[in-house]
């Protein structure tokens, strides 16, 4: 090998050591601290979070939009499309309910901030889950379709208790379907 060459490679090997070193110095110095982070879209730092964005797949915000969607199919006479929709967002609640339920027992005892979050979103998703069931047990009612409406009423009920407007409301339901007869005297 000639000398020159050695002496180039040798050369190119400390650059690359000194080019490591730099971020090295930067963080120590607070240069990439992250009071000093740029964000794309705001000054907000969860923006770089893939579900905190307005697409987000796993969030009440989707279930939310599904159900829009399932209400203008309704006004515009698509039933079938319309149920589909409400079918994907009771879908969408309810394993929402069971990860952050999940998520919740999971952390208790260990930082009490994370439960208290996840029974918040836990609450949430379980009244959006019995918004989206009331929705779907009225599709099946106009359908004439009871036997399809009655446990999704029923679930209303579990899900919100008895004593919930919603779960008054399901109950009425029942009562007018003729699946009870006694009347909810909280009613």
């Amino acid at each position: 090998m000639n000398p020159l060459s050695v002496s180039i490679e040798t050369n190119k090997y400390d650059n690359m050591k000194v080019l490591k070193l730099i971020p090295i110095i930067f963080i120590s110095l607070g240069i990439f601290s992250p009071t000093n982070t740029v964000y794309a879209d705001s000054d907000d730092p969860n923006n770089y979070k893939v579900l905190k964005s307005t697409n987000k797949r796993l969030s009440i915000t989707n279930v939310e939009a599904l159900l829009r969607e399932g209400d203008n199919l309704i006004k515009s006479g698509e039933i079938e499309k319309a149920k589909d929709s409400f079918d994907k967002a009771r879908n969408l609640a309810k394993k929402l309910a069971g990860f952050y339920g999940d998520l919740n027992g999971s952390f208790k005892g260990l930082d009490a901030r994370i439960p208290r979050e996840m029974t918040e979103k836990g609450k949430n998703s379980l009244k959006i889950w019995a918004e989206s069931n009331e929705r779907l047990a009225a599709v099946y009612k106009s359908k004439n379709q009871p036997e399809v409406a009655v446990p999704l009423l029923v679930e209303i009920i579990r899900l919100m208790s008895p004593a919930s407007s919603e779960g008054k409301e399901a109950y009425k339901e029942l009562v007018q379907l003729g699946f009870v007869e006694t009347p909810y005297k909280g009613l």
